[in-house]
Formats: structure tokens, sequence, C-alpha cells
């Protein structure tokens, strides 16, 4: 399971035997498995002071928690295809998070113990909130970079009647510059192809002889040009209407279309270099670059970009991480390694709150076996430290003792000092 129970119980002779005795029915039923987990000594201040960090722990606690599955998300949807490897790259100081829990040790260098408890926790709440304002940032950037991309690529999707056409047509397919004739885009359905090529000329006066070409197909029918003078558009429009055939409104501007596929270009590239987890996702196809449901297949010039051609297949060099993955992996690292020394910061002010002065407890990290033995686990660890709260645990064991002001049940007794750390939020 990645869930882990992070208890505490006083570290006087009676309580060391307890905890002995739960390592021995822990492990004899299977139920968890149990490390110790070490806290160093802090400065304690004051009871005010620490019942005011108390308070502040906990809401701390839970804006790490929420911004970690932020960040988690974020290399889910970056990485887009490549999900498989997401875990590989949720890591915390280059090894797993499970690993990194079980053997927690609190950095001294980052977080030194030594400082007042207000000025650790003031540390950790300065270093997420500018992790947070910088996730925010970036993510922004990318959402809006995926969105204008998509955006283009809707154009280059769909059929002959609402796909660009900047990526099907080229220069030499025009009559350009001349002040009398002018080249129309004609889409004809496949079964009248014969029938566009006798009736085409005749359609309107002034269309000039062997003027049309087919440059491009795709299911439904084909996209064929026509030259004729300025002067009769609308009346060839209105007859070609007549005879089922569409004159698509296109008139070929070279600068204009430059202007798209540099502008796709520099969006492919853009997302590929700056944010992709490397070219291979492009390479197997990815849900923000997906193939183009319909084909459209120019003719007759060689040397022209392919439109059905997919965006994985155009984007073929390059790989590595782009800097946004790499920001929140080793951001995520160290949101999670505060996190978790948020937790040892918790577990440390509730003891002392708890337990009282000297500082004397100990802390073990419990890891459940699995799901099921979740209830089994907590009333051997509530029946194993009974003692340590005997009024709360009567009201558990007699349930027709009732104390006024106290509503207690099996699944929130804790007389020992509890937090979870669950990693499945993470999945």
């Amino acid at each position: 399971m990645s869930e882990f129970w992070l208890i505490s119980a006083p570290g006087d002779q009676e309580n060391l035997q307890a905890l002995e005795r739960m390592n021995t029915v822990t492990a004899k039923s299977n139920l968890s498995y149990n490390t110790k987990f070490s806290i160093p000594d802090f400065k304690v201040g004051t009871l005010d002071s620490l019942v005011g960090l108390s308070d502040e722990l906990g809401k701390l606690d839970t804006f790490a928690e929420s911004l970690i599955k932020k960040m988690a998300q974020s290399v889910v949807e970056v990485m887009e295809d490549a999900k498989g490897k997401v875990p590989e790259n949720l890591l915390a100081n280059g090894v797993d998070l499970t690993s990194f829990v079980t053997h927690f040790e609190w950095d001294m260098a980052k977080y030194p113990a030594k400082q007042p408890l207000v000025s650790v926790v003031d540390t950790l709440a300065k270093q997420l909130a500018q992790i947070e304002t910088d996730l925010k940032s970036r993510i922004a950037s990318y959402n809006t970079l995926k969105t204008n991309l998509e955006n283009l690529e809707k154009k280059s999707m769909g059929n002959l009647f609402t796909r660009t056409l900047s990526d099907i047509v080229s220069k030499e397919d025009f009559v350009l510059g001349s002040e009398y004739l002018v080249t129309l885009l004609v889409i004809v359905p496949k079964p009248s192809y014969a029938q566009w090529q006798k009736t085409y000329e005749s359609l309107s006066d002034m269309v000039v002889p062997r003027s049309t070409k087919l440059i491009a197909e795709d299911n439904e029918g084909g996209l064929f040009t026509v030259t004729l003078f300025r002067k009769v558009i609308e009346d060839f429009k209105t007859k070609a209407k007549e005879n089922k055939f569409t004159v698509r409104e296109f008139y070929y501007d070279e600068k204009e279309i430059k202007r798209e596929r540099e502008e796709m270009s520099r969006l492919l590239s853009d997302k590929k270099q700056q944010y992709q987890t490397s070219c291979v996702a492009l390479k197997k196809g990815s849900s923000a670059f997906p193939d183009h449901k319909v084909k459209v297949t120019p003719l007759g010039n060689p040397d022209r970009p392919t439109a059905g051609q997919t965006d994985r297949e155009r984007e073929s060099e390059g790989e590595g991480e782009g800097p946004l993955l790499r920001w929140l992996k080793v951001n995520f690292s160290e949101a999670f390694i505060a996190w978790i020394h948020i937790k040892a910061l918790r577990v440390f002010v509730e003891s002392v709150l708890r337990y009282g002065l000297p500082v004397n407890f100990q802390a073990v990290l419990l890891q459940p076996h699995k799901k099921s033995s979740t209830k089994r686990l907590r009333e051997v660890l509530n029946s194993v430290f009974r003692h340590l709260d005997q009024v709360a645990a009567a009201s558990i064991l007699d349930a027709s003792v009732e104390i006024p002001g106290l509503q207690l049940s099996t699944q929130d007794y804790f007389p020992y000092v509890y937090f979870r750390i669950d990693l499945s939020l993470l999945d």
C-alpha cells in the first residue's frame, strides 16, 4: 500500500514496551511494516507558540499535499503518451517516494533544527508558496501554448470544406498578378469527377479551356482548380452550385500562408523543445498531436508536404526533457521533501503538547500491508496505547459510558499522536 501512518508515544519504559508489543503483534499478524522515524531535538519555545504552530502546521500540511498533487498531475499532462513513465519522474531527492519516507532524515542544512520552530515553519511556508507561484505561471504559459496549437491543428483537420488549404495548395496552382484572370478552387464529389471534366468550361462564359487540375482529394471528393475571368466569378459560382460543385472561398496569399505555416512550426517546436518529455512521445502519437482523421493527398507536386502526414512524422528530430518537465521534477521533489518535513514537525509539536516536557517521545512509521488490514491495525494500536487516554478509552470500550461533549468512534479514536501520509493521491 502507498499509505503510511506516522505515530508517536512517550519514550518512557512503559511505552517503549508498548511499542515492542505493537511491533510483535503487527509482525506476527502481517499487518504492517514498522520503522523508527527520526525527528531532531528542536527548540521548544513557549506553550502558546506551540499551540499557534499546531494550527499553522495543519494548514501548511494541507497546502503542501494539495500542491504536490497539482504538480504530479502537471507531470502527467506534460508527459502525455509517456504516462507510463510518470512514476519514475516523481522522485524525492533522487529516490522513489516510498524509499524517501521510510528512510527519512531531517535536512539540517536546509532547515536548521537549532533555529526557533517558528523560523523553520516560516522557511517551509515561503518555499512552498514560491513553488506554487512559479507553478501557476509555468502551467498558464503551457496551457496557452497548447490551446493555440490545438486551434491551429483543428484548422488542418476535417474535410476539404472546412480545413485550411495552406498546406495543400502551392503558388503554381494559381494565376497570380493578373488584372483579368483569377483561379478558383472547386470541391467536386468523387462520383462527379467525369461530369466536372465535361461541363466546367461551359458553366459560364469566359472560363479558360483546359484550366482545371485536381490538386488534392479526401474520402468524399477532390479539390480542383479552374481559371476564368474575374467578371464572371459570381455567375460561375451560381452555376457550379446548381451542379452540386462547391466553390471554396480561397485566394492565394503567399505572406499569409507563410505566416500560418511558420506559426504552426513555431508552436510545434516550442511544445517539443520547451515542454515535451521527449520526441519519442510524438513519434508514438500523442493526444495533443492526433493523426488527421481525413487524409488529404496533394497531387502533382512531390515537393509539397502531405497534409495527411501526421505531426509526429514531421517532428522527427531532437530528444530530451524540456524545461517545464525538468522544473516540475526538481520542484516536485522539493515540495514533497518539504511536506514530509512538515509531517515531522507536526509529530514533534503535537507530541510535546500531548505528552508534555521534557521532550521524550518515540515516533514510528507504519506501512499497512494491505487496505483490508487497516481496521485490525487500528484496533491493535488502540489496544496497545489505550493507557495514554483512559477517559477516551473507556468511552470506546464501554458503549454505555456517555461523556458530555465527547463523541468518539473507533475510526477517530487516537490515544497516541497520529498522522497519515497517503501517497495514493499521486497515482
